[in-house]
């Protein structure tokens, strides 16, 4: 039996989330789906009158591709999808999987290679066209969240279904703060940080790039961070799982870092480029049904009461100069059961254990 929600998500993506016009033409990317979401978003494409284009993909195959990765083979590929994107008005990319693994042992010198060509790509979707990427509830993904299958399926659909819009007048105000803010400081277990995020404009995630959503971002001034960060939220990267990754910062740039027996793996991706030594996103995370981490950075980064702090590639629209092949969202939680924590903008207190203090904010709050 066909399920409705399918065809609830399918709309939003094209209605809300691109707000595709008649003749604008979208890119389909579909990653291990069923045939059903690929269909339901071909059928509300054509019926706002916009254009699909599709490409269907394999995540073996495209391991294998990865695997024996040269750069005359990535440049050509890099090339007609770079053309194919241009070509774009709008991308819309639904990533399933049933392994998260997948990649995880193919050589690091291999994917570096296919990133530093397919980056150009990834930078012109994200610059010049109207995108939404989101995952695609499956067994893998339950057995992460420690769910069975139709619990974690209710529990997408719950997720990836929220009345965004709803929420975007309390995440105006939390930009209009953020905006005006120099000085932050964020405390809590293992955690002492401070920098500046003067002039870099914050930006409202509101279901307009990623499903699920719920953010509001910016970036700290490059060469401002100093401290230490204990990320207390498991997260996975280039197909390695990480735990307990801990920062320090002296002028910016991350000088120590661990993750226990993944310490020297941690630091080879840190050490891909010089960006991905610095911090490229600050971002505070409140979407209220997304409660605990389950290494799948599209749900991590948007947990209640947590926040981002993200090595790597700056976004353009909160642009603090930093460039990277690298950007990774790694998470901190800061409510009570995770053993609380503050963020402060300029001296004052505007969330405590998760929960914001201002009245103007109070729907963030969930």
């Amino acid at each position: 039996m066909h399920d409705a929600r399918i065809d609830a998500l399918a709309r939003q993506l094209v209605r809300y989330s691109t707000s595709l016009k008649k003749g604008e033409k979208v890119l389909i990317d579909l990653y291990d789906v069923p045939d059903s979401i690929g269909i339901a978003l071909i059928r509300e494409t054509r019926a706002k009158g916009a254009i699909p284009v599709v490409r269907i993909h394999d995540s073996r195959i495209t391991r294998e591709m990865l695997f024996g990765a040269e750069d005359a083979q990535y440049s050509i590929i890099s090339k007609h999808l770079l053309a194919e994107m241009k070509d774009m008005d709008a991308y819309i990319a639904i990533r399933g999987g049933h392994n998260i693994a997948e990649s995880s042992d193919v050589p690091a010198e291999r994917m570096k290679l296919a990133m530093k060509h397919l980056r150009p790509v990834i930078d012109h979707r994200v610059k010049k066209t109207k995108w939404c990427v989101l995952r695609w509830p499956n067994p893998a993904m339950a057995q992460q969240a420690g769910m069975s299958t139709e619990a974690f399926e209710n529990f997408y659909f719950d997720v990836c279904l929220l009345d965004y819009k709803a929420l975007i007048p309390a995440m105006n105000a939390l930009k209009k703060l953020m905006d005006k803010t120099d000085r932050v400081e964020i405390t809590g277990p293992g955690t002492h940080l401070k920098f500046s995020i003067k002039d870099i404009p914050a930006i409202v995630c509101g279901g307009t790039c990623n499903i699920p959503d719920g953010e509001v971002f910016t970036a700290p001034v490059r060469d401002s961070v100093e401290g230490v960060i204990s990320y207390n939220t498991p997260t996975i990267y280039q197909g390695i799982p990480f735990d307990n990754v801990k920062l320090e910062f002296s002028k910016g740039k991350i000088v120590k870092a661990e993750a226990g027996a993944k310490t020297k793996q941690l630091n080879k991706i840190l050490d891909s480029d010089e960006g991905a030594r610095y911090i490229g996103e600050f971002a505070i995370g409140f979407h209220p049904v997304i409660r605990e981490p389950m290494r799948d950075i599209l749900f991590d980064e948007k947990i209640a009461g947590s926040f981002h702090f993200t090595p790597g590639q700056a976004y353009e629209e909160a642009d603090n100069g930093n460039r990277s092949q690298v950007h990774w969202d790694l998470v901190n939680i800061q409510r009570k059961d995770y053993g609380g924590g503050e963020i402060k903008f300029d001296g004052k207190v505007i969330r405590k254990d998760g929960k914001f203090l201002p009245a103007a904010l109070a729907k963030l709050n969930g």
